[in-house]
């Protein structure tokens, strides 16, 4: 009994090998006469045109499988429609032709490709002229209205308004032709690109009347700012802020372009020097620094770093001290104030010697009478210096201990005593004894 099971197994794996070897020898031979006639004109079409094409496919001996239309730029493939082809007869179907900047008028392939289900296929390509539509206007679409953009060259167009300094809108061009598909272009990876509605942040230096222009063949678009400090070009952060990171050398020049009421911005003594022919020059000791256009305030934020982030103070002193709390704020704590805010913390400059100083105005970036702020290692919450690890002599300035009416390490006036509206005063901290025997220094300029 078990030799007959055993046998009657072995006969039935033997049948199932051999139906697979017969299966797919079946397969592997393509077999069949798939015939295939493209009944359209397939001779031109625009780039971003929705191509329609209309065939005839037949298969006498087996069944059809699908019909791929593939197009080709050069020898790149860039656009595919597949049908399934279940009968012989009559099919039609669209190819996307893409539109691509910088894509001159040229030529291109079309390839028709028939398969039965033996995967026995036949080909026919067809060479095809592709243009670039010549759109009559183009629309920016802003969330409150649309503004027509008019040719003004080749390629070239052009709304000229009353804009804002700051306008968000995506463009979006009409259709041209009977094949043609409205295209739209937006704001995508920090430039300009096809399909995407995303808001383009054009940005101008001043409101009223300007162009906003845009190219279709290279998708260069105006205006932005473009803002350079010695050479370095600052990316945008948003439609206020810019920032650029760079190497900067006590005592070098710094060369600003793209800002031109400079003459009207808040430069920071610490950092910077301004001459009296407007050349500046840097405070601070050699390295890098993330210098943010604030064009809001009109100030550059200047942040020490270490590599690619911001800079923290290190075991030796050296590094970054930063301040957060009320009371401070550049450049005017009236309408810039730190608060508890650690994204608004100031950087001290560093200026050697595992020293780091701010310099601040009574009544202009400091209170006169109130402040209530301390020193941190980093731009976070984290290690800070309290009190059994900063002091000072200062008659004006104390420092917290959580009884004597600031909290630990927080920075109070002492009682009593004001800051000489609009006299200027400079707070260092010398930590040139060691992180936990901090000395904080204050001077009347």
């Amino acid at each position: 009994m078990k030799r007959l099971i055993l046998n009657i197994l072995l006969g039935a794996a033997a049948i199932s090998v051999l139906y697979s070897c017969k299966k797919d020898e079946k397969y592997s031979y393509q077999v069949g006469h798939p015939q295939l006639e493209v009944k359209s004109a397939v001779s031109s079409a625009h780039f971003g045109d929705s191509l329609s094409f209309q065939l005839h496919a037949k298969d006498q001996e087996i069944a059809l499988s699908t019909v791929k239309v593939q197009l080709f730029y050069t020898d790149d493939q860039v656009s595919e429609t597949v049908i399934r082809t279940k009968n012989n007869g009559d099919y039609s179907g669209k190819i996307f032709i893409p539109f691509y900047k910088n894509i001159p008028n040229g030529k291109a392939t079309l390839k028709f490709i028939l398969q039965n289900i033996s995967q026995k296929v036949t080909e026919q390509s067809f060479e095809i002229d592709l243009s670039r539509p010549d759109f009559p206007y183009l629309d920016l679409v802003t969330e409150s209205r649309s503004y027509r953009m008019e040719k003004i060259g080749p390629n070239e167009y052009a709304a000229t308004e009353n804009f804002p300094n700051a306008v968000k809108a995506h463009i979006q061009a009409p259709k041209v032709g009977t094949e043609g598909n409205v295209i739209n272009f937006g704001w995508v990876n920090n430039s300009v690109d096809e399909g995407s509605t995303a808001e383009i942040p054009f940005t101008n230096l001043t409101s009223g009347v300007y162009s906003i222009q845009f190219n279709t063949l290279t998708y260069a678009a105006a205006p932005f700012i473009n803002i350079y400090m010695n050479g370095i070009l600052f990316s945008r952060v948003d439609d206020e802020y810019f920032k650029g990171e760079l190497e900067l050398k006590n005592g070098t020049a710094v060369e600003i372009d793209g800002i031109e009421d400079l003459t009207d911005w808040w430069i920071d003594s610490d950092y910077f020097t301004k001459k009296a022919d407007g050349a500046m020059s840097f405070n601070g000791i050699n390295g890098k620094y993330r210098v943010t256009a604030d064009f809001k305030l009109k100030y550059f934020i200047v942040e020490a770093m270490d590599g690619n982030n911001l800079a923290k103070l290190k075991d030796d002193g050296t590094g970054a001290i930063w301040i957060i709390g009320d009371g401070v704020g550049k450049p005017n704590v009236t309408n810039n104030q730190v608060g508890w805010n650690p994204g608004k913390a100031l950087c001290m400059l560093p200026i050697g010697g595992q020293k780091y100083q701010i310099t601040v105005k009574a009544g202009e970036s400091i209170h006169t009478d109130n402040i209530n702020f301390k020193f941190f290692h980093q731009k976070d919450w984290g290690g800070e210096f309290g009190a059994e690890n900063i002091s000072t002599d200062s008659d004006l300035f104390f420092i917290g201990n959580g009884s004597n009416g600031r909290d630990n390490g927080n920075l109070g006036i002492v009682v009593g005593k004001t800051l000489t509206l609009n006299d200027t005063y400079i707070l260092t901290v010398d930590l040139s004894q060691g992180n936990s025997k901090a000395i904080l220094k204050v001077v009347k300029k």
